[in-house]
This record gives C-alpha cells, structure tokens and sequence, in this order.
C-alpha cells in the first residue's frame, strides 16, 4: 500500500528552487557570450558629428559603396564603414568613387565640418 500522495502545491513548492536557479544560471551564461559578427543586414549605425570646440573633430573612414570616404566627424564616434560596404553589397548598390582630400576639420554652428569649406556655408 502507499502512503499520501503529495498535494500539487507541495511538489511546484519543492521544484521552484531548482526551476529559479536553472533560469537564472541560464541568463547569466546567455550574458557572457558574445554577439557575433556584424551582419550584412544590419543598417550602418550612426556617426555623430557633433562638436563645441574644432578638438573635437577629426577625419575619419565613415564609408561609402565605392570603400573608403574620409569625413570630419567628432573625434569620439565610432564609424562603421565596414556595414556601409556590406548593405551597398547587398542592395547591389555602386557609388561614384572620389572622395574628398580633406586637411582639417572645424566645428561650424555645432557640426563637425571640412575647414577647408567652412566660411563658404
């Protein structure tokens, strides 16, 4: 013969703690992987151009469909010229290649700035 059987609250009671450490075990190791690669699907991020002072800009691969495209940018903003290249790839998208031979960088009404142009605006 058999004793009691457990009432259902009593047996979710005993399995709660095991069920709260396994999620919790699994988010913390879920944080320590990494993200991967870049995709080719994901957009091109922004770059800020923002500046007080022309110290805070500076030329900078920001990227076009052609490669390389050097622009004044603030001096702390990531660029992401390598995410321009791979949606121009696949979009199937071609630039006209060129780009600027820029000297200096000047920060004009808040915006980083070629200084070669930044009376002529």
């Amino acid at each position: 013969m058999r004793g009691p059987r457990p009432r259902a609250s009593n047996v979710f009671r005993s399995a709660l703690p095991r069920l709260v450490a396994t999620l919790v075990f699994g988010m913390l190791l879920g944080a320590c992987t990494s993200a991967g690669p870049v995709q080719a699907d994901t957009p091109p991020g922004e770059v800020d151009a923002s500046c007080r002072v022309d110290a805070d800009c500076t030329v900078k691969d920001v990227g076009n469909c052609c490669g390389y495209y050097p622009a004044c940018v603030n001096k702390a903003s990531p660029t992401f010229p390598e995410r321009v290249r791979a949606a121009c790839a696949k979009s199937g998208t071609a630039g006209i290649c060129g780009f600027p031979d820029i000297q200096g960088c000047a920060c004009v009404a808040g915006r980083c700035t070629d200084a070669a142009n930044a009376g002529k605006e």
